[in-house]
């Protein structure tokens, strides 16, 4: 009955925190949603504290990440609806248990290592913990929902302090903050929990104190930067259509007309959204040549995006290609080009292929493989060095911080996710408007369904599209050339925190 207890309390915690990205968008709640794991963690042995971390981040990813199901059905791509429905809730399930075994981790180092430590140094550790196990997850192929993250887009106050350390830092503040909170919980003198409730509010203040000092500036003003009429096409395209000629058609259309009308309005750049026609480039294609000829006729840069030939000279399939945006202007250059580095498992290349090659490729409608572009690419341009990112790529701050760290002016992000929920755009939209803040960089966002955008360098957004709507806008942006931090240095925070723990608990060893 007790362990019961202390799963529905650990389950209470990560739904809470399950609420606080979009489609609830409740994100205060982070700031509480960890205390109940933080008080069973200082009470339970090892493995019961894994059971309720593994609780918690069920929920909470469980929560976050349901809308990996709507990418079924499937059956446009040539997959069965019941084979679509059981790909959909398997990859679901090892995503979110994947979170779950990451918050079991920190609550068995929690009960291992901090239960006999004074509170100043079990919040230490708690954040060293917790930051590292997120790096650590951001290494893999499959990274979105860092406690950080839950505060993008609302929160943008508070946000302003991922300057300092990178998305971490955040994390951080929010662990702080709920251990605390916990604290004030379990202690019984008025004496004890005053001082924990004191050290709480001013660590926010002081947090909110430097959001306030950050967003005094004037991001929008012609000073900050080289500016740049940029525009946006939205197409609106379904993915089921991509498969069928008269699909191809529409995409066309959509996107030649859209280049006509933001050309016409004085537009200096524009950006389509990943894949928007999905011929191989530079390859002449008789189905794009309007698009063509209208490039050739206007001769605005366009960011298009659309498949390439395999640049990896160690390619295995010599069918594989790229997922890549190209910048052209009608002339027989391609000015600029990005090729997506962080490729989706099973919809854009074979994971553990030689265990599950076979079976993946009789599931996957792939023919030849996607190449993955190089970690340390830069893309030059007209207007000096941009910062690029494809698809979900905009959850891995360190591909953005390169970038920015290497002279990266401007922030393009280009995505479909047609084939998912709405509030996944929302998300997505998200984990931009984070990477806008820590690279102190304005952000033209391209989605093929919504939400496209633009965002200034403190994550205000200026402009969103509606959800599934075909749409064209035009902002003026700023290319910027200031570093934040972040930047500089990139995480240098959680480094700091391992340290400091190794320092702390080796002490309290050497003095028990």
């Amino acid at each position: 009955m007790r362990n019961l207890q202390n799963l529905l309390f650990a389950a209470l915690g990560g739904v809470l925190m399950g609420l606080t990205p979009d489609p609830f968008s409740q994100w205060w709640l982070a700031w509480i949603a960890l205390i109940p794991l933080w008080m069973l963690a200082q009470k339970l042995k090892v493995k019961d504290a894994i059971a309720m971390g593994a609780m918690w981040g069920f929920c909470y990813h469980g929560m976050a990440l349901f809308w990996i199901t709507t990418v079924h059905p499937m059956e446009w791509m040539g997959v069965p609806w019941w084979t679509s429905f059981w790909i959909a809730t398997l990859v679901w399930l090892l995503i979110t248990a994947w979170g779950a075994v990451l918050s079991g981790l920190w609550a068995a180092g929690m009960s291992l290592f901090t239960q006999k430590l004074n509170v100043a140094s079990r919040v230490i550790i708690a954040c060293a913990m917790f930051s590292g196990l997120e790096i650590v997850w951001s290494w893999g192929p499959l990274y979105w929902t860092a406690l950080g993250f839950t505060q993008s887009p609302h929160d943008l106050l508070l946000l302003q302090i991922s300057r300092i350390s990178g998305q971490q830092t955040m994390t951080t503040a929010i662990v702080a903050i709920n251990g605390l909170f916990a604290e004030i919980l379990l202690h019984r003198t008025w004496s004890e929990r005053r001082r924990y409730a004191i050290a709480a509010i001013s660590l926010l203040i002081a947090i909110a104190g430097y959001g306030v000092w950050e967003m005094q500036g004037d991001r929008m003003a012609s000073g900050n930067g080289q500016a740049i009429k940029s525009g946006i096409i939205q197409g609106n395209f379904p993915n089921a259509l991509t498969v069928k000629p008269k699909g191809w058609e529409i995409a066309v259309n959509n996107y030649t007309n859209g280049y006509e009308k933001l050309a016409q309005l004085g537009a200096e750049m524009i950006v389509t959204p990943e894949t928007a026609i999905s011929f191989l480039y530079p390859n002449y294609d008789a189905r794009r040549e309007p698009f063509d000829l209208a490039v050739k006729k206007y001769r605005v840069p366009v960011w298009l995006g659309g498949f390439g030939t395999t640049r990896n000279p160690n390619a295995e399939d010599p069918n594989n290609y790229t997922n890549s945006l190209f910048l052209i202007d009608g002339s027989d250059k391609i000015l600029g080009q990005y090729d997506k580095v962080r490729l989706v498992p099973v919809g854009e290349y074979i994971p553990f292929k030689p265990l599950l090659g076979n079976l993946i490729r009789r599931l996957s409608p792939l023919r030849g493989e996607v190449d993955a572009g190089s970690s340390e690419q830069l893309v030059d341009t007209p207007w000096g060095r941009f910062i690029v990112g494809i698809c979900y790529e905009s959850a891995y701050p360190a591909t953005f911080r390169f970038q920015a760290a290497a002279g990266g002016r401007l922030i393009l992000s280009a995505s479909n996710n047609s084939h998912f929920a709405s509030y996944m755009s929302a998300q997505h939209h998200a984990q931009d408007v984070a990477r806008a803040i820590e690279s102190d960089r304005w952000a033209v966002r391209a989605t093929n369904t919504g939400y496209s955008g633009f965002v200034d360098p403190n994550g205000r957004t200026i402009w969103l599209s509606d959800i599934n709507t075909y749409e064209t806008h035009m902002e003026t942006v700023y290319l910027r050339d200031t570093k934040t931090l972040y930047v500089m240095w990139g995480d240098w925070l959680t480094p700091l925190l391992c340290i400091s723990s190794i320092a702390i608990y080796v002490k309290h060893r050497l003095t028990v």
